[in-house]
């Protein structure tokens, strides 16, 4: 008589369904960016303004989805039994918290270097 087969891994693959879900959920969201009328702008000034909305919304975003994936993770690590799952969900946990940092980081780094490279003429000092 044939044993039936155990899903071996299960909690692991709904951790990577849902991460899969939220990151083509947050890929998907494309926010409304409307250009003014006036003719005074550059094209650059134009293009640091929508890269400050595209940034702020992606920030915005990515919080939401890195609080959702990380409430999985965390709950895949307190109520399974698979002590393999356990340790794949905290090393999900570790990259959903890195990549947050990382993507907030960016936007503090771009604030502090913008007024040095402004209008194209940087000095170092």
């Amino acid at each position: 008589m044939a044993k039936p087969k155990k899903a071996h891994g299960a909690p692991h693959l709904w951790v990577q369904k849902a991460m899969v879900t939220c990151g083509t959920a947050a890929l998907c969201v494309q926010p409304a960016l409307a250009v003014g009328a006036g003719g005074s702008d550059t094209i650059w000034s134009r293009f640091s303004t929508i890269m400050a909305d595209v940034y702020g919304q992606l920030v915005g975003i990515s919080t939401i989805v890195a609080v959702t994936a990380a409430s999985v993770a965390l709950l895949v690590r307190m109520i399974s039994r698979n002590e393999r799952a356990v340790s794949e969900a905290t090393g999900w946990l570790k990259r959903i918290v890195i990549s947050w940092v990382v993507l907030n980081t960016l936007g503090f780094a771009v604030a502090y270097l913008q007024p040095l490279i402004q209008g194209g003429n940087y000095t170092p000092s």
